[in-house]
């Protein structure tokens, strides 16, 4: 029987095998065919870590894959706000100047090497970011294997992945889809389904209208959820009652907007809050909630307050308050098969080409969109 640890320790082998292989630029190992050895294909890489214009565009030769590895000819690329912070190096220790971008993609195995049978040349792929957490409880050990982080990512033509971490995409979702479903998708779900415990005639909570809270929105939505959101942009909170938010708050003309979201809720308060914002606005979410409410804490946007959050309700509410790092492959597949079942697609807000990379890293940088911003390949 295959444990966790013969499992993890295959998977850290193959991304292994990887690098060498870029870095020596001598095969991995035998494939099916010599197809893919020395072709060019090009890549953005971190550069200086100045930010969006330090991005480099560079062409390198092509591996084989070797034992256990898929090579993957990337469709679509999906930003999220960690990727702006990687490149100006405030996420974690510092990437190598050569460092791939990007940690949710999606493509097309173009060729598989020895010993892979979970997939094959033609399949349609995507991946968690977190390599080595196939299944259970979070690890801190994951960061050593983070796709656009501590390992090369998909801002990429080609990408060489462990062939256990792929998930095959179904016929439903497109390569956009699926990349836009990764880190973001992956998280709201977690809060939702692990820690949540979503069901019909939950009260949904989440904050701002970027990838994770749009998504969010989706997934309460399909469990039979009622939703309540909170933006700056009157247009944004439209689109978001557009895809079924019950209660939109703008909290720039109404800075009271955690009353608000109680008052909306005929004084009970929430389920479920994810919040997307961090410390910042705990207090307020904890002010929202119902009694024995659940909270996602996950996001950090909006820096550290002058003064600590008031906790007080989190006792007298019984609430539970769990810290949440995206979460593993067997969600995203989890995710994935209820997209599909419930005829889900992410919301989109704008799609660049690989060419306008640094356009897309600007555009997120404005907090302009709404959703996500993918990036064609």
């Amino acid at each position: 029987m295959t444990t966790k640890s013969n499992r993890r320790d295959t998977i850290a082998a193959a991304l292994s095998l990887a690098a060498a292989s870029i870095a020596s630029g001598t095969a991995t190992g035998g494939t099916h065919s010599s197809e893919w050895q020395g072709k060019t294909y090009r890549r953005f890489e971190v550069g200086d870590l100045s930010g969006t214009g330090g991005l480099q565009l560079q062409q390198r030769s092509a591996q084989e894959p070797g034992p256990g590895q898929a090579l993957i000819a990337v469709r679509a690329a999906a930003l999220n706000y960690r990727d702006l912070m990687i490149a100006q190096g405030r996420y974690g220790q510092p990437q190598p100047p050569t460092r791939v971008p990007l940690g949710d993609g999606a493509g097309e195995v173009v060729a598989v090497g020895p010993g892979v049978t979970d997939v094959a040349p033609g399949d349609r792929v995507t991946a968690p970011h977190f390599l080595e957490w196939l299944d259970g409880d979070y690890d801190p050990a994951i960061f050593g294997a983070d796709l656009g982080n501590t390992a090369d990512g998909w801002l990429t033509e080609l990408i060489t992945l462990p062939a256990q971490s792929l998930i095959t995409i179904p016929d439903s979702l497109s390569f956009a889809d699926a990349a836009a479903l990764g880190a973001a998708g992956i998280t709201a779900w977690t809060v939702l389904q692990n820690v949540g415990q979503v069901k019909a005639g939950d009260t949904v909570l989440t904050l701002g209208t970027g990838g994770v809270s749009m998504l969010a929105l989706q997934i309460a939505k399909m469990n039979g959820a009622k939703v309540a959101i909170t933006s700056s942009s009157d247009d944004k909170l439209a689109v978001a009652r557009e895809l079924g938010a019950d209660i939109t708050v703008n909290y720039r003309k109404t800075p009271e907007w955690a009353d608000a979201v109680r008052a909306a809720t005929d004084g009970r308060g929430v389920d479920i809050v994810v919040e997307t914002v961090g410390v910042a606005t705990l207090s307020d979410s904890l002010s929202c909630c119902a009694p024995n409410a659940r909270i996602g804490l996950l996001g950090s946007l909006g820096g550290q307050p002058d003064e600590p959050p008031n906790l007080m309700s989190l006792f007298l509410g019984n609430i539970t308050l769990k810290g949440i790092t995206s979460g593993s492959r067997r969600m995203f597949a989890d995710l994935l098969r209820a997209c599909d079942a419930n005829g889900i697609q992410p919301k989109i807000g704008r799609s660049f080409s690989f060419d306008e990379a640094r356009q897309a890293y600007e555009y997120l940088a404005s907090a302009r969109h709404i959703g996500k911003i993918i990036i064609n390949i």
